[in-house]
C-alpha cells in the first residue's frame, strides 16, 4: 500500500512540474559551487553578505570549536544551559534592542516553538498570507483560530482588525518576505499597531544582518517578538528569537521544540558573539548588496521581465511550473543556478525564479545572468509557439 502510494505521488509531482531533486554539490567557493568539475555561479544563496565563506569568520568558528566541546550533549533544560549561551543571548537582545533572546537549532524550530507555545484554543491570529511555512505550522499546532490577510495589504489587515479587535488578535508577518522579496510596509503596520494595540511577531530572517543600521533589520519599532536566523546573512547556523522580559522563562517551560531537542553547542554561542562585531563592520558589503541588487532588477525589467523585490531577493514571475523548471535547467547548462520556486512554496500556477543576490556578486555576474535568462526564456517561448 505505502509503496504504491509513494510511486503515484512522485509520478503526480513529475507530471505537475513540482518534482524536487536537489543538485548534488561537491564544494562551495565564494559565489560559486561545483557540480563535478563544473563551476556554477550561484544565484540561489541566502549568504547575503558573503560571511558564510569568510576566512575571518571561519577562523573564529574553528577556534571556538577547538576551545569548547563539539556538542552540548543535552537539551537546554537538562545539562545544556551553558553560561556562554546565556551570555550570547543577552548580547543579541542588547544589540537588536530587545529585553531578552533565546537560541534555537533552526529557524523552522524557532517559529514553530514560539507560535505553538504562545497561543492556544480561543486565541485569534491574523497573518500575512505569504509568511513562512514554519509559522503556518506553528499556528496549526497551537490550536488557535487564524485568518490570513492579503499579502502586505495594510487595508485588508485593517479590515480584519476592525472586525476582530474585541478578541485581541495577534498579528504575524515578515519584514522582508522570503519569496516575493518585498519589505513590510512598516509605517502602515505601525499605524495599525498604535490604533489596535495588537501583539506582533515579525520574522526578520532575511533582513537581519543585511538591512538596517548595523544590520539590525527594519521592524524593531513594530515587533513585540523578532525572529532571526544565523543561517542567512550571518553566515552560521541556527536561529534566535528576540522577546520581552519573562518570555524566555515561559518558553523554557512550554515550548516543546526547545524542551525536547539538543541545545546548540557552546562553540556556536561563542561564534555568535563574534558575529555581532563582524556584522557591525559590514556596511560596505550592505551598500554593495543594495546597489548590485538594484542594478539586477533594473536590467531584468529593461529586458521585459516582470520582477518583484525591494532588496536582495528578486522574484521573476513565470507562472507555469514546468516552464520555470525548464528555464532553471537551461540556466544550469550555462553554469548559472537559479531556484525555480514552485507550489507549495508559492501559490499554484504562480511559479517564479527566485534570485538571491549577495555582496559577492559583480556587474559582470549580473550581465551574465540577465543575458542567459533572456536567451533561455526566448528559446522556450519559440519552442512553445
Amino acid at each position: 500500500m505505502f509503496a504504491e502510494r509513494i510511486k503515484n505521488r512522485l509520478l503526480n509531482q513529475h507530471n505537475a512540474g513540482l518534482y524536487r531533486k536537489p543538485v548534488e554539490i561537491n564544494k562551495r567557493q565564494e559565489k560559486y559551487f561545483f557540480i563535478g568539475n563544473r563551476k556554477v555561479l550561484n544565484f540561489a544563496s541566502n549568504d547575503y553578505l558573503g560571511l558564510g565563506v569568510s576566512d575571518k569568520l571561519k577562523r573564529k568558528v574553528s577556534g571556538n570549536f577547538l576551545k569548547y566541546a563539539t556538542s552540548s550533549s543535552s537539551s537546554r533544560l537538562v545539562s545544556g544551559n551553558y553560561s556562554v549561551i546565556n551570555q550570547a543571548e543577552k548580547e543579541y537582545a542588547r544589540f537588536f534592542g530587545y529585553e531578552d533572546a533565546l537560541f534555537f537549532p533552526s529557524g523552522y524550530q524557532a517559529n514553530i516553538g514560539i507560535v505553538s507555545a504562545l497561543f492556544e484554543k480561543g486565541d485569534l491570529l491574523i497573518f500575512d498570507k505569504h509568511i513562512h511555512a514554519s509559522s503556518v505550522k506553528g499556528m496549526l499546532l497551537s490550536g488557535a483560530d487564524f485568518h490570513g490577510y492579503n499579502h502586505n495589504s495594510m487595508s485588508h489587515l485593517c479590515k480584519w482588525l476592525e472586525k476582530t479587535s474585541k478578541n485581541k488578535p495577534a498579528v504575524l508577518t515578515e519584514s522582508l518576505f522570503s519569496m516575493d522579496g518585498d519589505f513590510l510596509d512598516v509605517q502602515g503596520f505601525k499605524a495599525l499597531k498604535e490604533r489596535f494595540d495588537f501583539f506582533s511577531i515579525v520574522d526578520e530572517a532575511h533582513a537581519f544582518g543585511a538591512t538596517g543600521e548595523n544590520g539590525k533589520g527594519i521592524a524593531r519599532d513594530v515587533a513585540d517578538i523578532g525572529v532571526g536566523t544565523f543561517g542567512k546573512a550571518l553566515g552560521l547556523f541556527g536561529a534566535f528569537v528576540l522577546m520581552p522580559a519573562d518570555f524566555k522563562e515561559y518558553f523554557f517551560n512550554f515550548s516543546s521544540p526547545l524542551i525536547y531537542t539538543t541545545s546548540l553547542p557552546e562553540a556556536h554561542a561563542a561564534s555568535a558573539i563574534d558575529l555581532l562585531g563582524i556584522i557591525s563592520q559590514c556596511e560596505k558589503q550592505r551598500k554593495h548588496l543594495r546597489e548590485i541588487s538594484s542594478l539586477t532588477k533594473e536590467k531584468l525589467v529593461y529586458e521585459g521581465f516582470c520582477v518583484k523585490g525591494d532588496a536582495h531577493i528578486l522574484a521573476v514571475e513565470i507562472g507555469d511550473e514546468n516552464r520555470a523548471l525548464e528555464i532553471s535547467e537551461r540556466l544550469l547548462e550555462e553554469n548559472i543556478f537559479v531556484l525555480p520556486a514552485r507550489y507549495p512554496t508559492v501559490p499554484l500556477h504562480k511559479a517564479m525564479l527566485r534570485i538571491g543576490m549577495t555582496a559577492l556578486h559583480t556587474e559582470k555576474d549580473v550581465r551574465k545572468l540577465v543575458s542567459s535568462l533572456k536567451e533561455a526564456y526566448g528559446k522556450i517561448e519559440k519552442k512553445d509557439r
